[in-house]
């Protein structure tokens, strides 16, 4: 037998080991969340005060800076006007404010997109072009508004979510994808690429009655 060369081709596959404490639209009653469960990183997509006003924004992220995370992460929603086009100044250095941008931690790649009212009153010409700007390569992706046709059902059935949007996380296959803005939709649905989470912690009557969802990457 003639001896040979053998070759072995090693292809090494990069795993992100990160737990995710995740919950959107708490409507101001954040101070009302006991027993937050352990993660290296919180994330808060959007509705984090019922006004909107600064000094509700401002009570958010006072309540926020000591929670016991690595890393908070939180985006705006409709009821959060303050925020539209306003840039937040003196956030503890582990706390990061996404607005139609992202950040890179530990590897993962995440994206927010808010949803402001002014969004919903142009729907058809502001909220597209900024779910255009998602990015190919995003692991998490965080956006008040859910897709259409996913965990948006409103309690008179009918769809709430975005089409476009949805269209551009078929493409884009975020591992994650995290939501809420329609309360009694609230769960996690799981397909082959993505894994959608509606994170909402009131119900359609504002009480506070749902958990966050720790989510394993």
């Amino acid at each position: 037998m003639t001896a040979g060369r053998l070759s072995i081709q090693i292809i090494y596959q990069r795993t992100f080991e990160m737990t995710i404490a995740f919950l959107s639209d708490t409507h101001g009653k954040h101070r009302e969340m006991k027993n937050m469960p352990q993660a290296d990183v919180l994330i808060h997509a959007g509705d984090l005060s019922w006004n909107g006003t600064e000094e509700e924004i401002t009570d958010f992220i006072s309540w926020l800076g000591p929670l016991d995370y690595r890393h908070k992460i939180f985006i705006a929603g409709n009821h959060d006007d303050c925020l539209d086009g306003a840039e937040i100044e003196g956030l503890p250095e582990n706390c990061h404010y996404l607005c139609n941008s992202g950040i890179k931690i530990e590897g993962v790649r995440i994206w927010g997109v808010p949803l402001f009212l002014s969004d919903e009153i142009h729907w058809e010409d502001l909220y597209p072009e900024k779910i255009a700007r998602i990015p190919e390569q995003t692991d998490v992706l965080i956006s008040h508004c859910p897709p259409f046709g996913i965990l948006d059902k409103s309690a008179f059935g009918a769809n709430m979510g975005s089409e476009d949007l949805r269209r551009r996380v078929e493409n884009t296959a975020p591992r994650y994808h995290l939501f809420g803005h329609i309360h009694e939709a609230c769960g996690v649905y799981e397909t082959p690429r993505t894994t959608f989470v509606n994170g909402c912690i009131v119900n359609e009557n504002y009480e506070p009655v749902n958990r966050p969802t720790v989510i394993h990457i």
